[in-house]
Formats: structure tokens, sequence, C-alpha cells
């Protein structure tokens, strides 16, 4: 009967006192970065302030304890803020509930179907051509309440109407005021991470809201502030009316560019915040799975969309965090801090959340990847721009949808890549073909074709031995050129591709009265290492030696590898072979192969210390 375990290794793992600690500390850390971004994000969003605190709660109890990622933090994030602005814009903050519900079901669906790395497979060009055309708007519709004024609408009208709302702004003291609170808190969140010692630990989004709230309590500071109201009260659950716009064609519209963008900003941020720790990494389906679980009960509360935002995930590695402790109790501290003291909110001036958005988008924006991305990879910068601008010019979905098409034709194009050679030896046309065959590159296929049908010569040679991939509408046309062209007279020799065939030599028949276990390892061990067949001798017959060597005019595929023999090739050979010679085809084979082949590594096949051995073609 087995022992049972020792009870300590059945008791539930718990955080050690030092741990306890870290974690405690990592997740106020965390607090003081969500806070000010939760409410900004709220505001940019237009919706009050209270849902982005709502999905910040939800965010770090309801993601925040679920399995997928370890250290990752989700909550609001300012990369929505411009889609939740259009959305409520247009359907109104009713109708953002049940957009923001079944966008988390749905997430629940793709990770069951284990959807979650699908995600993946997206040229970072796009990526990062969505988060600029993301941030790039998000920095313009920023500058306005940043100066206590309010953006035009879309992104071209507020980057045209900056002139103006400069103008406006040097003509009224308070505006100035305004704006030179959120230039500070811009110039801050750039430069905080300079400042030496144990004061860079605190946000520098704290810090600017503390200098926010000490002026604008100043005599004679009028200031737009936040206006804060009663958390619970802010709770709207969606009710039939707006089920009911669930008919509605852009709602579903809606529905899906959440899902979509939600996800892939949800699982980039994974990837980026696992480069940042050893410990362990992110689960991507069951992390699709807790992101759609924290999207549907904010659904139901009629709060904001929530994400796996990087700015909060990574302050939770730089404090130290370790589990998932810390990014769940961030969410238990915003739910105190918004139910104990809401009249603080109340005191922060509008202008500041403004500059913290103003940076995070600008972040997102990083005009720094451009050149990066020019000098890297041409093809890959005009996809990134491209989707970029479309963004910017239209909205968030069809940008996306652009940029995947033409990251798509991009790849295509380069896939096939076909270098044709046309030209004539003696009294054969011959075509080599080597690279991607595919239907864009069949003009020159059949301009070569027609090169060497027009040759006059009795023989054509088509060599596409070379071509690793070789799609229907380029295998046709050549078929059907070769039958044409056989029908004519000519001798064509079709070389085409395919799987390599190794010629059968006299080791691989059964010899007789070998024993079973000598039988099952000589065919165990066919193909563990490259195998160069012995070539016809000159002493054939030349109806033998048209079989085995060059093809003959109807050939369908003769494939000759070149690849050299590895340098260790002897050595593993009389290691791996030349022990069971002995005994699977006699005696006098092991001790030959082991002294011949044995003791002459790096040398080529077929070269003992003795007499040199006959000539190779190697097949595979």
């Amino acid at each position: 009967m087995a022992s049972s375990p020792p009870p300590s290794s059945r008791a539930p793992k718990t955080v050690p006192k030092g741990d306890l600690a870290t974690e405690i500390t990592a997740s106020l850390v965390v607090f003081l970065v969500a806070l000010p971004l939760c409410i900004g994000v709220a505001v940019a969003s237009g919706v009050p302030a209270e849902l982005g605190i709502i999905s910040g709660v939800i965010g770090g109890l309801v993601v925040g304890a679920a399995r997928g990622s370890t250290l990752q933090v989700s909550g609001p994030a300012a990369g929505l803020a411009a889609l939740v602005a259009e959305t409520v814009l247009e359907y109104g903050v009713a109708m953002l509930g049940v957009i923001v519900l079944f966008s988390g079901l749905l997430q629940i669906v793709l990770g069951l179907v284990r959807l979650g790395r699908f995600f993946q497979a997206i040229s970072l060009a796009v990526v990062q051509g969505m988060l600029a055309g993301i941030g790039l708007p998000l920095m313009f519709s920023q500058a306005y309440p940043a100066m206590d004024a309010k953006a035009p609408g879309t992104p071209l009208e507020n980057m045209a109407g900056v002139p103006g709302l400069l103008a406006d702004t040097f003509a009224d003291p308070q505006a100035l005021i305004a704006a030179g609170l959120g230039t500070v808190t811009v110039v801050l969140s750039f430069l905080w991470k300079k400042v030496p010692g144990a004061v860079r630990k605190v946000p520098a989004a704290l810090v600017a809201v503390g200098i926010g709230i000490a002026v604008a309590a100043l005599p004679g500071v009028e200031v737009k502030t936040l206006q804060v109201g009663n958390l619970l009260a802010s709770v709207d659950m969606p009710g039939p009316a707006q089920f009911a716009g669930l008919a509605d064609v852009g709602i579903i519209t809606a529905i899906l560019t959440f899902t979509v963008i939600a996800s892939a900003e949800s699982l980039f941020t994974a990837a980026a915040v696992d480069r940042m720790h050893d410990g362990p990494r992110t689960r991507y389906n069951p992390e699709l799975i807790a992101q759609g679980a924290g999207n549907t009960i904010a659904g139901l509360l009629g709060a904001l969309p929530i994400t796996a935002v990087v700015a909060r995930s990574s302050a939770n590695v730089q404090a130290g965090a370790k589990t998932r402790l810390s990014r769940t109790l961030h969410g238990l501290w915003l739910l105190a801090f918004a139910l104990l003291l809401p009249q603080v909110l109340a005191l922060i001036p509008i202008s500041v959340l403004a500059g913290v958005l103003v940076h995070s988008g600008w972040k997102l924006f990083a005009p720094e990847e451009f050149p990066k991305m020019w000098r890297q990879d041409r093809g890959e910068f005009a996809v990134m721009t491209l989707t970029t601008l479309v963004i910017v010019a239209t909205a968030l979905l069809e940008g996306v949808l652009f940029g995947l098409a033409a990251g798509i034709v991009l790849a295509a194009v380069r896939m096939s890549q076909t270098v044709i050679r046309q030209h004539v030896e003696e009294d054969t046309a011959k075509v080599v073909m080597a690279g991607n065959a595919t239907f864009l590159r069949l003009p020159q296929v059949i301009e070569a074709l027609e090169a060497a049908a027009e040759a006059g010569k009795p023989r054509i040679r088509l060599d596409l031995t070379g071509v690793t991939h070789l799609d229907h509408a380029c295998r046709s046309q050549v078929e059907e050129f070769t039958a044409q062209q056989r029908g004519k007279g000519l001798r064509v020799e079709l070389l085409m591709p395919g799987p390599a065939k190794r010629l059968p030599t006299e080791a691989d028949r059964e010899p007789e009265g070998v024993p079973d276990e000598a039988s099952a390892r000589a065919a165990a061990r066919l193909d563990p290492l490259p195998r160069r067949p012995v070539s016809v001798p000159a002493s054939t017959s030349a109806s033998t030696s048209t079989s085995v060597g060059a093809p003959g005019p109807t050939a369908e595929w003769f494939y000759l590898d070149t690849t050299p023999m590895p340098e260790d090739f002897a050595q593993r050979y009389a290691e791996e072979y030349a022990q069971d010679y002995g005994s699977v085809y006699g005696s006098d084979y092991g001790p030959g192969y082991g002294s011949v082949y044995g003791s002459d590594q790096g040398r080529s096949y077929g070269e003992g210390e003795g007499t040199p051995g006959p000539s190779y073609d190697y097949f595979r």
C-alpha cells in the first residue's frame, strides 16, 4: 500500500510574509497609477468618471483573480477611448452596456474554442499602425479638455480646429491656467523617470494630480474640475429597450469591433508583459476567457470595456509583484477609495487628466517606430503607415481591416518571388524556375514557355525542381504547355518539384536467415542519416542507365539534391550502422565499416583510409 503524502505537500500554497508585504506594496503602486487613468479614460470616452472606476474595480477583482496571466493588470484602456466616445456619441451611454456585454460573451466563446493565439497571427506592422492610429486622434481629442474646451468631433475636425483652439486659449486667462496644468502634466510624465532616488517610485500622474488640486484651490482660479456622483447610483443595467437595439446592424458592427480590438490589445499586452519578467507565462485562451468575464460583468453594470493595460502592468512588475494578489488588491483599493472618499475626486482638474491621456496617446503613437520600421522593412512600413492613416481618416475597424488586407497582399507578393531563366543549349531550349510560382507570376511563366517554344529546337527541358511552391494556375499552365508541345512531336522533359525518392539498394532487401530483431533494427534505421545510393557503373546496359540516371523525354520529375553531407557523417554512420552490419549482412561488413568510416571524420563518404570508394549521387 502506497504511503500517503506528508500533510505539507497537500496544503494549499500561501504567500510568504515577505512576499505578502511586497504584493500589498505593489497593489498600492498599481492603484495610484490606475486611479487617474480610470478617471481620465472615462472623461475621454464621454461617460461619467464613476463608470471608469467601476471598470477598474472589475478589472482588479474579476479579471485579476482569474487564471490566465499572472502580472498583467486590466481596466479601462486609453486605446479604446476614441472608439467608446464615437459609440456613445452615436448610440448613447445606455447602449454601451449591451455592446460591452456581448463583446465579453464573444470573448468567452473565442477562448473556449481556443482561438486565443489566433490574435498573434497578425502582422506587427498592422498592430503598430493600429496603436498609432489610436494614439494620434487621442492626443488631438484630449488637447481640447487640456485647455478647458470641448472637442469638435472627428479626428480630422479636431486636428483642423487646433489653430482656433490656441487662439481662444490665449484670449482666456482661465483657459491659460488650465493649459498650463495640462502642459505640466505632460512634461512631468515624460521627465519623471529621470528623477533620482525613491521619489521616482511615486507615479508621475499622481504627482500631477496633486499639483492640479493645489493650483485649483488657489483664489481666483476657476478651472474645470471633475464632477463625481455616487458610485452605486451610476450603475445602469441594460433593459429590454437596449437589448432591442441588437437588431441594428451598427450595434452588431460595434460589438465585433470592440471584441477584436479589446482581445487583440489584451493579448498583445500579455506578450509584452511576459517579456518584462521571468515568472509564469500567459495562457492565452484562459486569459481571453478572463477578459470576456470582466467585460460581461462590466456590460451588465453599464461600465466601460476592459482590456489589459501596459502602464499598470509594467508598474506591477516593477513594484516586485510575483502573484495575482497584487492586481486583485488594486481593484479593492479602487472600490474603497471611490466609496469612502468620492469628494477628493471632485477636486481634480480635468486638464490634468487630459494631460495624462495626451501622454498615453503619444506612447501609443510611438513616432520613433516609423523610421525604425522604414530602416527594417519598407514594405511593412507602407502597411503600418496606411493602417494609421485609414484609422485617422475613417474609423478603427475600417483601418484595421484595411491594414490586414494590405499585409496579406504584401505577403502574397513576397511569397511569389520567382526566378525564371530561359536559354538555349545546343539542341535544347531550357527553362529553369526557382522560388514560389503563384498566379501572380503567371505572365512571366507564360512568356518564358512561349520563348522556349519559339526557339525552334527539337527538345525542350522544363526544370522546376527549384520551385518550392507551385500553385494550381502555374501547374496547369506548365502541364498544358507540355501536352501541346509533345503533341507537335517535340521531346519535352518536365522536371517537376515533388517528394524526393531514394533509389532502392541491395541493403534494403531483407536477407535470408536474419533474426527478426536484427531485421527490425535494420528497418528502423533506413533514414536517420542521408543515404547516397551507388550510381550505375559504366558497364551497365544503356536501358538500365536511362532508368536510373538522367530522365528520359517523358520524365515527370527528377530531383538531384546537392546538399553537402554533414561534417560528422562518417563517425555517425559508423556508430549507427556499422555495429549491426556484422549481424545483419555478414561478419565481413561490420569491422570494415568501422575501420574505413569510423576514423575518417569530416571526409567525404566513399573515401576510406585505403582505396577510394566509387562515385556516389545523393538522392533523397
